[in-house]
């Protein structure tokens, strides 16, 4: 990923601050032709901080979240609503029927004429979402892997129906660690991807995506996250499961799973294969919240091994609720 100004620690008094033009780069504000994009473990707070930049900004958001992409996915993945938007247009959310395949090549063709269209009416297009495999092939690139052969995919789907998404991930975890660590047992579609590759060629993923190496730089990009206590962010992943409930989520799925939506892959997505399986009568609801906190839990924990990773600015949450607070222009 490309690396922001002062990488390790970001002013929230500059990245708030709108620049004048023409100026030179502040360690947060992005220049014309680059990209401003947030990125952080989910509950972190990434997307109130994005709508408040697009406001002082003069900008507008370009999702990066593989659920968010799909019509009918609302409550559980965050989507924010109209009224909290507050007229702040937000591009690559609701492009895609539930059904529909939606990978990174499709989201970075999209997300490059959203910003094109963005700049062209002299606004600041913000990139937003967890989606990290997103943001860095829009930001670098999509490694080359080759394509396998149609009965390779079909018989690793079979296998998941059959076995289930677990045992898939196992046999991803032997042939390809590195793979398996960074990859959530319930992404079927990316962890056969990874297999598929791996029996098509006897090359792992990892080693392709290694050689290739995500150096082109496709946009100049500022990237930033929210720095939270790892106590603060499980209290937040808990607090937003219970309200996500209390605010329709079971009702989301009932309808999807009536619609004939039960078995897409957003609905394997965090928190959605939970709800799933109590509408089927999997899981009882005395342990529902519990398991979708669980497993969200897991998630953030892979995100934040990401994020080690990479080059980000990182905003201290106490700092930016102060700089929030002030109203700085």
């Amino acid at each position: 990923m490309v690396r922001a100004p002062n990488a390790s620690r970001t002013s929230p008094d500059a990245l708030l601050s709108r620049p004048s033009r023409p100026t030179t780069p502040s360690p947060g504000a992005p220049d014309a032709d680059e990209l401003l994009v947030i990125v952080g473990e989910t509950a972190s707070g990434k997307t109130g901080l994005a709508l408040e930049l697009s406001r002082r900004l003069g900008g507008e958001l370009i999702g990066a979240d593989s659920v968010q992409v799909y019509r009918g996915f609302d409550v559980g993945s965050g989507k924010p609503t109209a009224d909290e938007l507050g007229g702040v247009p937000h591009h690559l959310i609701d492009v895609a029927d539930p059904g529909e395949p939606f990978d990174a090549a499709r989201f970075v063709t999209l997300a490059d004429a959203a910003i094109a269209d963005v700049r062209a009416r002299g606004r600041v297009p913000i990139v937003c979402g967890g989606t990290y495999l997103w943001v860095r092939a829009l930001l670098h690139g999509l490694a080359d892997a080759p394509q396998a052969p149609p009965e390779i995919r079909a018989r690793l789907q079979r296998e998941v129906d059959e076995g289930g998404a677990a045992a898939l991930h196992a046999r991803l975890a032997e042939v390809d660690p590195e793979a398996a660590t960074r990859l959530h047992p319930n992404d079927t579609l990316r962890v056969t991807r990874a297999l598929e590759v791996f029996e098509a060629t006897g090359r792992t993923m990892s080693s392709i995506q290694a050689a290739h190496g995500f150096r082109e730089q496709r946009h100049r990009a500022r990237v930033h996250a929210i720095r939270r206590p790892r106590e603060e962010l499980e209290a937040r992943i808990a607090e937003r499961a219970a309200a996500m409930l209390a605010g329709g989520w079971i009702d989301e799925v009932r309808a999807l799973v009536a619609a004939g939506h039960g078995e897409v892959r957003a609905m394997r997505a965090v928190g959605y294969a939970e709800v799933r399986a109590f509408v089927a009568g999997e899981l009882p609801e005395a342990e529902l919240l519990g398991a979708i906190v669980r497993a969200t839990r897991v998630f953030a924990r892979r995100q934040r091994t990401w994020l080690a990773k990479a080059d980000v600015g990182w905003l201290d949450a106490v700092e930016l609720a102060r700089a929030l607070r002030a109203g700085v222009e």
